[in-house]
């Protein structure tokens, strides 16, 4: 049986354990389909990266789920070009990543940071029964209400669709007790990964929005820190008028409320940027069953 080197890099933070772990396989060629599937369902975290060639990129990137395979995602992005950095296979400046979206650019900064810019975003406002979605998150209606009135629920993507929530306050926000059924159900009538819930109730006053991405219809649950829901967020926020000048800046802090803080920063200029930084928290190798072989991957 085939052995690969695994690893897995928090996203979004420079401390080990906190942030989004994505799992990251820098050789991935001679990887069948059910092979990912089967490393990503072993590693268990919200998604894993394998790194191939590419005839249109300077690599292409792959990304499955616990469950199924993912068209985008944006921490494992950022997890993999650091790694990538950190181990010398890549130097700081301007590289290409092919995905199933299409070819992204990536920035290496000297500092470790990895800047993503996400696909061509779209933002389309959308109807909601506020007592419908107030039941799904776990929130009540009235803490959606409120600030609908300023700010409506809106299917927002930068490559990866989400359905994007304001809420009122941070407690509203902290407190809420998603029914995962109903939230799978709601994103699919949308066409969407999952439902972003945000703020701009925050508890770093260097923060913009404090946000929590609630996507089980892939298989995550609870995603704790989100590259594509930011970037998609961040396209919203700039086409809803939602500040007086668009920041150059918005950050984002999400995870707290699964003690995995990290930080996300978004570019909403001309085009989505999505930033941060990543560090490796483990670094080992995987056995993996043949091809046709349904077993659990061997740690």
């Amino acid at each position: 049986m085939q052995t690969r080197r695994t690893l897995l890099v928090d996203a979004f933070t420079d401390e080990p354990l906190s942030g989004n772990a994505a799992g990251v396989v820098p050789e991935g060629p001679d990887l069948t389909e059910s092979q990912m599937r089967a490393v990503a369902r072993e590693l268990a975290v919200s998604e894993t990266a394998f790194v191939l060639p590419s005839g249109s990129a300077d690599r292409r990137l792959r990304y499955f789920s616990p469950t199924q395979e993912v068209d985008l995602c944006g921490h494992a992005t950022i997890a993999t070009h650091a790694h990538l950095y950190d181990a010398g296979v890549l130097d700081a400046g301007d590289h290409t990543v092919e995905t199933n979206v299409g070819v992204l650019d990536v920035e290496l900064e000297s500092d470790g940071t990895v800047w993503m810019t996400q696909d061509a975003p779209s933002v389309t406002p959308v109807e909601v029964e506020y007592d419908r979605l107030g039941a799904a998150l776990g929130i009540d209606p009235e803490a959606l209400r409120d600030i609908g009135q300023d700010a409506s629920v809106a299917v927002a993507s930068t490559g990866l669709p989400f359905l994007v929530v304001p809420v009122n306050f941070l407690e509203h926000l902290g407190n809420a007790d998603p029914n995962f059924a109903a939230v799978e159900e709601l994103a699919a009538e949308h066409d969407a990964a999952g439902v972003y819930a945000f703020t701009f109730d925050v508890l770093d006053a260097d923060s913009t929005i404090h946000a929590r991405a609630f996507a089980p219809g892939i298989g995550v649950p609870e995603d704790p820190v989100t590259g594509t829901a930011a970037g998609a967020c961040g396209a919203y926020l700039r086409q809803s008028n939602a500040f007086d000048e668009t920041p150059e800046e918005i950050v984002v802090e999400q995870g707290h409320f699964v003690d995995r803080p990290g930080r996300v920063r978004v570019r909403a200029g001309t085009a989505i940027r999505v930033g941060g930084r990543a560090v490796t928290s483990l670094d080992g190798t995987l056995t993996v069953p043949p091809s046709d072989d349904d077993d659990i991957v061997v740690a």
